[in-house]
């Protein structure tokens, strides 16, 4: 998963007195804290993002240049900077003008008292802040295992930010049925998120498809064959042999033409010149958003369906802050009021790793089962794609706009493991051939109702709410976090 370089400096007293005798020890705690940050920041490839030590504290003018130009030429894009003494505050601005004021920033600091590293923040952080940088600050100790957490937030955050800046969407089609929210909206996405979109007819997919090895169709076939056996409900009309071959097809020519215009992420729009002329798209998302095919692991790629924009950006930033896990997006479906769960539902784009959570592709197939597309809405046929997602925690999330300004809801949640009468009565009411999540949120329905922005809602695997709230902070956009007992006012409010 990619990743962005982190600059780490220490912030030191002018006093040549003072720094001759705490230069050394100073070091020292910037090198433990660069220590700590390569160790536990890895993503689920064990990759992590490249550290820069500051060469020397920042204790006078020329030290403040020197580090801030030698933190540019090492390409890092966010910044933290450590307080262990008390420092020349003043000093924060040749540094910082030269490294450069629009990056992240993180000021973190000791809670000592002979030492007041916490002073030294407070004074400096504080004058940033007066011009109108903004920046976060944590101050705890380096062995406090809760510090480290916050610190990991806070850069898995950043890490979001600074990615997902200057990538390119790549948006097959344009929004489908004309969902307005769903929109690539051009300004505010670049100027908060930095993130722009190349639109692609899926004329250029089809003509794609066509040169694709018929080997290579052949070998995904055998390898879904394999995995699913008689779970591949062939109905000799909408789901065929030819049929699947197709979505395979479609499925390799949209990972071939990413990699041919080096696209970050992409949206399908599917409906309706695929779906009724040459397949379902379902197939093909479920494959893009998988950690995996018959070609073994590979890192997930995000795909929204119906190329809904914000979904596939929303998607994009829970990609980054999980640490390069698979992502679900769904249809806000069904509220059922008396057991307080939604079934959150659409046809496509279920990762099938959420089937068992699981890297291992054979233990995730043995709960799906592919059906045939419904003739009704999806003329030229393929398969849909079926499972409950395992339980677990997930948090929820989707960026909207307000009068043209993003904002994001964020909800903590569980997918549920229902007893299996209840599970089938649920799905029936929906669609049975499609994937589910039995969703329980922690926050009431009419807030839910009251902010949230549009028909797809987006989730990943585990508990990211910090993370997520200090990279709204970090992208001056608005996270609106929805939690049960917490009423909160109307967007309009909450967005300014």
């Amino acid at each position: 998963m990619k990743h962005t370089a982190i600059g780490i400096v220490m912030m030191n007293d002018e006093r040549q007195h003072v720094w001759s005798a705490n230069e050394k020890e100073n070091m020292v705690v910037l090198n433990r804290w660069a220590k700590l940050l390569r160790k536990n920041l890895k993503d689920r490839t064990g990759s992590t993002p490249e550290i820069i030590i500051g060469s020397e504290t920042i204790k006078n003018i020329t030290s403040a240049r020197n580090v801030g130009e030698q933190l540019v030429r090492s390409n890092c894009k966010q910044i933290i900077m450590c307080y262990n003494v008390w420092d020349f505050p003043y000093l924060v601005w040749p540094f910082i003008q030269s490294f450069g004021t629009d990056k992240p920033i993180l000021s973190l600091s000791n809670n000592n008292g002979a030492y007041p590293g916490n002073v030294g923040l407070l004074a400096t952080d504080g004058a940033l802040r007066q011009a109108g940088l903004r920046t976060h600050r944590i101050v705890g100790d380096i062995n406090d295992s809760l510090t480290l957490q916050e610190v990991i937030k806070w850069i898995n955050a950043s890490q979001a930010a600074t990615c997902i800046k200057n990538e390119v969407y790549g948006c097959y089609g344009g929004h489908s049925m004309g969902m307005e929210t769903g929109y690539f909206h051009l300004v505010p996405t670049i100027k908060y998120f930095g993130t722009t979109v190349y639109q692609i007819d899926q004329l250029l997919l089809l003509k794609t498809m066509e040169k694709i090895s018929s080997g290579e169709i052949e070998k995904g076939f055998q390898w879904l064959t394999k995995m699913l056996g008689d779970r591949i409900l062939y109905d000799g009309k909408m789901l065929t042999p030819e049929t699947l071959k197709r979505q395979i097809a479609l499925y390799l020519a949209m990972k071939k033409v990413n990699q041919e215009y080096d696209f970050d992420f992409c949206g399908l729009k599917g409906q309706r010149e695929l779906t009724e002329y040459v397949c379902l798209g379902d197939v093909p998302e479920m494959l893009m958003n998988d950690p995996y095919d018959w070609n073994g692991p590979k890192e997930p790629f995000v795909c929204s369906t119906e190329a809904d924009s914000y979904a596939a950006l929303t998607m994009q930033i829970l990609k980054y802050v999980s640490g390069g896990l698979p992502v679900l997006f769904m249809d806000v479906r069904l509220y059922h009021p008396d057991i307080d769960v939604w079934d959150f539902c659409n046809s496509g784009n279920h990762a099938s790793y959420y089937a068992s959570l699981s890297e291992d592709p054979a233990e995730n197939f043995k709960k799906i089962t592919f059906h045939p597309a419904l003739e009704f809405y999806f003329k030229a046929g393929g398969a849909s794609v079926e499972f409950d997602a395992a339980c677990g925690p997930l948090t929820f999330a989707r960026i909207g706009l307000w009068n043209d300004k993003p904002y994001m809801v964020i909800i903590k949640g569980e997918s549920l493991s229902l007893e299996e009468k209840l599970r089938k009565k649920i799905n029936s009411e929906t669609n049975p051939t499609w994937p589910h999540v039995h969703a329980r949120l922690d926050c009431d329905f009419k807030d839910f109702l009251r902010v949230f922005p549009c028909n797809h809602i987006i989730a990943v695997s585990g508990n990211h709410i910090d993370t997520l709230r200090y990279f709204c902070e970090i992208c001056r956009i608005a996270p609106v976090i929805l939690e049960k007992g917490k009423q909160v006012d109307n967007i309009w409010d909450l967005v300014k």
